[in-house]
């Protein structure tokens, strides 16, 4: 068989394979609102089983990077006392990790890069006290209710 033969013939089965078919004019490369509206259902329901799940992630990602800042600031803390002789007083917060507090001689700062690493994923600052009633320091972030308490997502995440 030629190439010329084999390209007509190839024409002529795709004419009548396209000609095929009720409601549809020969050579009709278009959908019909059948197959569209099936596209469309298939695609509702994946999207109905994949939002939730990314949903879900989403909200255990900030869990994590939660608990995962509250333990490098609990380390960033502990290097501040290693230098200044304690921890920072609940007046002086968080912040003397960023700029000497006053009356601090020996602050070898500051032990954050960024002032961002003060707030927690639901856009809070953490909160800090010390004494703390739990240890020498107490640092937490009251989750996505911004509420002490709750549960799941809104749960409280603690150094102690």
């Amino acid at each position: 068989m030629s190439m010329k033969s084999f390209i007509e013939y190839s024409r002529a089965l795709t004419r009548k394979y396209l000609c095929k078919g009720p409601g549809r004019p020969c050579g009709s490369r278009g959908f019909t609102l059948m197959e569209l509206l099936v596209v469309m259902a298939i695609l509702a329901l994946m999207a109905v089983i994949a939002v939730p799940l990314y949903l879900n992630h989403l909200s255990n990602s900030r869990i994590q990077t939660a608990k995962i800042q509250v333990e490098q600031l609990g380390t960033i803390l502990d290097m501040y006392r290693l230098d200044v002789g304690g921890y920072p007083t609940t007046s002086d917060g968080l912040e003397s990790l960023l700029t000497a507090p006053a009356g601090v001689d020996r602050w070898n700062g500051p032990y954050l890069r960024k002032r961002e690493s003060l707030t927690d994923p639901w856009g809070k600052p953490y909160e800090y006290r010390s004494p703390g009633d739990h240890g020498a320091y107490d640092l937490w972030s009251t989750g996505s209710d911004k509420a002490e308490g709750g549960e799941d997502e809104a749960a409280d995440i603690t150094s102690w």
